[in-house]
Parts: structure tokens; C-alpha cells; sequence
């Protein structure tokens, strides 16, 4: 690999002489959980070059198991009170092994989970996603992700704004500083110690910059493999929540704080053959392959939408005219559109603008491949572009709440041949959960509606 695919990961031999000499101390072995965030165990380094590394480690499974409370919650087959909530095996990937720079002293592993007999432990992202993959590869091609996530910045730290119970935040910015040098330098030494700090993680940095809603911002990475870029996305999330918190910030990714634009997460993704040749592109158009692929992740956006729009707060975003999308449309750079086609060439890619700043990175990808490949084994047709507004464009629309995607997914023959009943039976299950505390909530709303007036 290249200096530039090298910068930040450690080799084995590397740990071992920078334990030598003190560099480093501690190891932080990570499993992705069904939320997408970063769960696992902090290793003194010794240990883990001389133990885990060969005989792995152990886990309690109610971590897939569990709502984002970490209540233990019931309908889960793998794990509940009458299994006794046993353990499942953290298995390093190796290749994933990388400096944290925002904690000196600090590596991180991402794992596999694995089965006491070596055995995938399916229903995890990361093996969902390692699964699409192959299916990929069977057909000779390998996927190419990017992710673009937005978040909102406060001046208030995270304690401070669970004190005051999340309102009355003060944004980092005071008015909209989309695309803004001035106005976001204010902000910048944070910025510019994230940046820095994922670089120097093994993230390829491309750029920041300001957003629509008050105090929102991005950073940019460039594209990796799949597998690769989901792993990125998952570090960096909570790699920068980390950072806002030691400099005395809070920020969100949460996609609708409030009525102003939402946080979303454009997914870019394209596929090459195994020699790593661009074969979406025939020219500045798609590829005929290119177009089979698109036609299936179109025909099934609506019915994977739980796996780009995990949560309640996920539905508020698609509201017509705030670029988060309303209608399962594509269109060459239309911002309008479901599915945006940019780039030409090499880079011609797709962007899925559904997704939001609370997805799931190995789930959305999983389920874009696993539609794509649907569109290339059934030979889809891909409509006609839509030209002009979409939210206008009277397409089938994007679900519109949580109980609706999960019903969807539910009946979905794809879902269930993609990723196996169980796959699906956990995913709705976790649904459910969200579905049935959000209905047992009394919200501020019912209380500004309903106290006096009623």
C-alpha cells in the first residue's frame, strides 16, 4: 500500500517496539453494536500482543442485544435471560490496526464477532456487511463507499446539555454559515483538531466546512474500499465526539435537532472489477452494468429503507425543499433526488442522499450492495432520469415514519434473501423496541398542545 493507505495503522512489530519504549499503553478493541457506535474493551497493550492476539477475546452478547439505552430488551434469539446471556468472541482484524491520536498512548483494533466454534455471528453490522461483499465478488466486483457526515456543534459540553435536558443549547455558529471561510473560523481549532486527529488515525481527509443549520459542519473523506470506509465512518463519529468533549464542546449527529435542516449522511458508492478497473461508467454515462446496478438500489429503497433510517428522529428529515429527499427518484447531479448520479468518467458514482447522521455505515452500504447486486441479477432496467424538481415529480415516496420502513422491510423477499431470516427477525426486532418506547414517550410537544388547551 501506499504511504497515503499506510499513514496511521500500526503493524504488530510496530505495537510491540512502541510498547518497548513506552509509546504506547493501551489498546481499545472494538465491535460495532447495532446503533452503529463503537462498544468493546480497553486492553493494556502487553496484554493484547501477548494474549489476545492469538486467542482472542470475550464478550457478553446481550451487546447486540440491547436498545440505545443498553436496556436488555426481549425478542432476540441469540441472546436473552433464558440463554443466560453468554458470550460471543472478539476477533481483531489486524489489518484495521491504527493509532488514536486523541488519546496518547492509545491503538485501536476493530473485531470481527465470531462464535466460540469460529463462526460468524451473523446478525452483527460488521459481518452483514462482509457477507454483501462477497456476494459482490462473486460476480467479479468490489465495492467503493464514501460517506459524508453532517453534525451541529454547541458550546455547551455534554453534561451541561443533559442538564438542561437538551434545550436552550447555544450553537458554535449563530446563523447559517453554508460554504463560509469567515464566519466558521470561530470554530476551526476544534476542526482543525479533528481533521488532524483522523488523519493522523489513518483517515484520508479531504476537507470541512460550514452547513445550512446553525453551528452544522462536515468533514470530507476520500472513498476506500467498503469495509474500509464503514470502519472510518465508525471511528470517526465517535472519534469526534471524543474530541468535542475534551475541548468542552458537544456536537450531534442526530438527523433532526430541530426544524432547520436536518444532519444527513450521503453514502457514494460505485463498484470495479476485481483488478480494480471502474466499470460503472461507459463514457460520461452509465454503463449498462452501471444501470442495473442503479435500477436495483432504486427498486429498493423504499423497502430497505430500515437499514438508512434506523430511528424516529431519522423520518423528520425528508421534508420537501430541505435536501434531505422525499421521492425515489435518481438524477444526474440533482440534489432533489433519492439517488443523485455525479462525477463522470472514473468517478462516476452514486449518491444515496437518504441516509442520515444516525446511520448505520455497514448497514446502509450492505443493503445498497445488496440491491445493486439484485439489479444486475435480475438485469433491471433504469428509468428515466427525473429532470427537474423531485419533490414535485408525484414518484413514490420515502417512508415517511419508523413503523412503515419496518413493515417494509418485513414483507421484503430481497431482505430475506439477501441477508437470511434471522438477519431480518433481529433488525425488526430492534425496530419494535424503538417503536414501542417512542409510543410509551410523553413528549414536550404533548405538553406545550395539551396542558392548557385541552
Amino acid at each position: 500500500m501506499s504511504d497515503r493507505e499506510t499513514r496511521g495503522f500500526l503493524t504488530v512489530e510496530e505495537l510491540r517496539a512502541g510498547i518497548d519504549t513506552g509509546e504506547f499503553h493501551t489498546v481499545a478493541m472494538a465491535m460495532v453494536d447495532m446503533q452503529g457506535r463503537l462498544q468493546g474493551k480497553r486492553l493494556t497493550a502487553e496484554h493484547f500482543v501477548n494474549e489476545v492476539i492469538n486467542a482472542k477475546a470475550e464478550g457478553c452478547n446481550y451487546q447486540l442485544a440491547v436498545d440505545v439505552e443498553m436496556n436488555t430488551v426481549g425478542g432476540y434469539e441469540h441472546a436473552s435471560w433464558s440463554s443466560g446471556y453468554g458470550d460471543f468472541v472478539f476477533a481483531p482484524d489486524l489489518t484495521t490496526l491504527r493509532r488514536l491520536p486523541w488519546h496518547p498512548g492509545a491503538a485501536l483494533v476493530m473485531c470481527d464477532l465470531e462464535w466460540e466454534d469460529g463462526s460468524p455471528v451473523r446478525v452483527s453490522p460488521r459481518q452483514i456487511l462482509r457477507h454483501q461483499i462477497e456476494r459482490l465478488a462473486e460476480h467479479g466486483l468490489k465495492p467503493l463507499a464514501g460517506t459524508e457526515l453532517e453534525f451541529i456543534i454547541f458550546r455547551e459540553t455534554y453534561e451541561q446539555a443533559w442538564q438542561q435536558g437538551y434545550r436552550n443549547l447555544t450553537p458554535a455558529n449563530l446563523y447559517n454559515v453554508d460554504y463560509s471561510l469567515l464566519d466558521t473560523a470561530g470554530i476551526e481549532p476544534l476542526l482543525t483538531r479533528i481533521r488532524n486527529n483522523m488523519q493522523a488515525a489513518g483517515l484520508t481527509v479531504l476537507d470541512s466546512k460550514g452547513e445550512c443549520n446553525f453551528g452544522q459542519h462536515e468533514v470530507n473523506f476520500l472513498y476506500n474500499e467498503a469495509l474500509r470506509t464503514a470502519d472510518g465512518h465508525a471511528i470517526y463519529r465517535n472519534g469526534a465526539k471524543e474530541i468535542a468533549a475534551q475541548q468542552r464542546y458537544s456536537l450531534t449527529f442526530m438527523p433532526k435537532f430541530n426544524a432547520r435542516e436536518g444532519n444527513s449522511c450521503h453514502i457514494h458508492l460505485s463498484v470495479r472489477d476485481l483488478e480494480n478497473k471502474p466499470v460503472m461508467a461507459d463514457g460520461h454515462d452509465l454503463s449498462e452494468l452501471g444501470q442495473h446496478f442503479v435500477a436495483g438500489m432504486l427498486q429498493s429503497l423504499r423497502e430497505m429503507s430500515l437499514f438508512s433510517a434506523p430511528n424516529i428522529n431519522s423520518y423528520k428529515r425528508y421534508v420537501p425543499g430541505s435536501f434531505a429527499p422525499t421521492s425515489v427518484a435518481w438524477g444526474r447531479d440533482n440534489r432533489t433526488c433519492a439517488l443523485r448520479l455525479v462525477g463522470s468518467g472514473h468517478s462516476l458514482r452514486i449518491e444515496n442522499r437518504v441516509p442520515g447522521g444516525d446511520v448505520n455505515p455497514y448497514l446502509g452500504l450492505a443493503a445498497l450492495i445488496a440491491a445493486g447486486i439484485n439489479g444486475i441479477e435480475q438485469k433491471l432496467a433504469l428509468e428515466p432520469e427525473n429532470i427537474g424538481n423531485a419533490y414535485e415529480s408525484g414518484k413514490p415516496q420515502i417512508p415517511s415514519t419508523l413503523q412503515e420502513a419496518r413493515n417494509l422491510f418485513a414483507e421484503s423477499t430481497l431482505a430475506r434473501q439477501a441477508f437470511g431470516d434471522d438477519v431480518v427477525a433481529h433488525y425488526l426486532n430492534m425496530a419494535d423496541v424503538e417503536i414501542a418506547a417512542f409510543n410509551a414517550a410523553v413528549t414536550d410537544w404533548e405538553h406545550v398542545r395539551s396542558f392548557e388547551r385541552l
